[in-house]
């Protein structure tokens, strides 16, 4: 069978969900037995996210072969419980980049290098080279990002027109994502946005399989109908999108509106049926959680949440394993003091301090981590949160006063975090510690106990590392190290014995976390917290 390809658009408004649309058909396929592999396209300039605010950007997700990426690349990989690579996430910057270096390199024999084709054979390459790998996948889903009537996605559409001719009418499907809002005032529906989008899109040249339509209301047969003779498409293929009770459902709801149905259709693809069984059965735990945990995170940039969103669904899976809704108390670092923490942390059963960069609510993030420590509060760290542990156990334990990490002190008498010997600081882009790398855990941890295994491999996105000329000191005084990469013996899990569940890692477990596969450390943890709230 020939490779399917799949193109997801979308209009009138940014965040109609076109990434969870796309995870979503990309979970109905794989339950029907079919190979699905899913890529999102960025049209902005940037080579990848990685040097990208998350206030602009949220939550870099990373991938095993080290790619910084767009959070929609978590949101795929939980739904199709698959690991995802490089070639998922491109960014019109990697586009032209590339193109100007081959340039460069003088191989387009000196012609002149034009949008079209250049830019658009490159945009091309990057999608068909996920469906010529060793396992090649049945189905290739691309979302193509931004809005269409977007300037900058304008190759992006122009390459994914074409493709249509290159692989076969029966081999490509356009799926338009787009809003029919509600106006109170009128008290009805309104598809005229819908209606302008489709004729934005079949202005470049697309004319939509398939419509998902993102409305808080449900959508009558006669409005359908209406939507189908002006957007000139079969009514069967008028979808609702309305909104769940959980992302999880969302594949559930579309499955119930028929759309893999009509895709499996339209693509001529093997007509089984889809076995959802496992996933109804985890949506069921989550919807019938009756009783809260209350988990308090302490980070940078808790006022945009998407910058901790694979946490936040981790710390969700964890919750579904449990039966329990988790509860966050978002806590800004800079806020909380050694005068305030207590208060602040009233009614957390656990703590999370996740990753981050930079000084700022490091002493904040410390200040919670001790109150954890020396109060047997449930304390999970990530990547710098680890980090801020090692310096705050250092400070108040080893006596070490001024202990910090030479990121943020230079100078420090004793820099028990450091820049790891192989990182440069001149060029930041995709220049950390990325993907995945080996650990090995010590016996009898608490995270041996968790991943039911020494042997573990795990993603990793920092500079910054456990400095081992410390290594002696901090095991004389009690702290644990739980696991260590063996290439390089560095530090990768810390411990500390005799508390309910303390646990710092320097790599990135939510990254791997899945609905129905809860990432061990945080299963553990959040069980810890039911532990906690219920006074065991």
């Amino acid at each position: 069978m020939d490779t399917k390809f799949i193109f997801i658009t979308g209009g009138v408004v940014s965040s109609l969900g076109k990434g969870i649309t796309a995870a979503s058909l990309g979970r109905l396929l794989k339950s029907r037995g079919l190979r699905v592999s899913i890529q999102k396209f960025d049209p902005y300039l940037n080579v990848d996210p990685g040097t990208m605010n998350p206030y602009q950007h949220g939550e870099v997700f990373v991938t095993d072969d080290g790619a910084e990426t767009d959070l929609d690349l978590g949101h795929y990989e939980r739904f199709i419980d698959e690991s995802l690579t490089q070639a998922s996430n491109v960014t019109s910057g990697r586009v032209y980049k590339t193109v100007i270096d081959r340039e460069r390199r003088g191989e387009y024999l000196g012609a002149t290098i034009q949008v079209i084709p250049h830019i658009t054979n490159e945009i091309k390459r990057n999608i068909l080279a996920v469906s010529r790998t060793e396992n090649a996948p049945d189905v290739v889903i691309t979302e193509i990002g931004g809005t269409v009537g977007d300037i900058e996605s304008l190759p992006f559409l122009e390459a994914i027109r074409q493709m249509r001719a290159e692989v076969g009418r029966e081999n490509c499907l356009y799926l338009h994502v787009t809003l029919v809002p509600y106006l109170n005032a009128a008290g009805e529906l309104k598809t005229k946005p819908t209606q302008h989008s489709v004729k934005e899109l079949s202005g470049i040249g697309i004319a939509p399989d398939i419509l998902v339509c993102r409305a808080d209301h449900e959508l009558p047969y006669e409005l359908r109908a209406k939507i189908s003779m002006f957007c000139n498409l079969p009514v069967e293929r008028v979808f609702q999108n309305l909104n769940a009770r959980s992302l999880y459902e969302v594949p559930l709801l579309l499955h119930n509106e028929g759309l893999d149905a009509q895709v499996v259709k339209i693509l001529n693809l093997p007509q089984t049926e889809a076995n959802l069984t496992e996933w109804r059965a985890m949506v069921k735990r989550q919807m019938e959680c009756e009783t809260f945990v209350t988990i308090a995170l302490v980070g940078k940039y808790v006022e945009l949440p998407d910058a901790y969103l694979s946490v936040v669904e981790a710390l969700t899976h964890g919750g579904i394993f449990h039966g329990v809704k988790v509860k966050i108390n978002w806590i800004p670092a800079e806020d909380v003091t050694a005068e305030n923490v207590e208060k602040k942390l009233e009614g957390a059963n656990g703590l999370v301090v996740p990753g981050g960069f930079g000084a700022r609510g490091l002493d904040g993030k410390m200040n919670a981590i001790q109150y954890a420590r020396e109060n047997g509060l449930p304390f999970l760290g990530l990547c710098l949160g680890m980090q801020m542990a090692v310096i705050e156990f250092a400070r108040h334990v080893l006596e070490m006063r001024d202990a910090h990490t030479s990121e943020v002190d230079p100078h420090t008498t004793y820099p028990v975090i450091d820049l790891m010997a192989d990182q440069d600081l001149k060029n930041l882009g995709g220049t950390m510690r990325l993907g995945k790398y080996r650990c090995l855990i010590a016996p009898g941890t608490i995270s041996e106990r968790a991943y039911g295994t020494n042997d573990i491999w795990e993603r990793h996105r920092h500079r910054y590392e456990f400095n081992n000329a410390y290594l002696d000191r901090f095991m004389a005084g009690g702290m644990i190290i739980a696991g260590r990469n063996p290439d390089r013996n560095l530090v990768e899990i810390i411990e500390l014995p005799n508390h309910p569940f303390f646990v710092g890692v320097q790599f990135h477990p939510e990254l791997k976390s899945r609905p129905n596969r809860p990432h061990p450390l945080f299963r553990e943890f959040v069980g810890a917290a039911v532990k906690n709230r219920d006074g065991q």
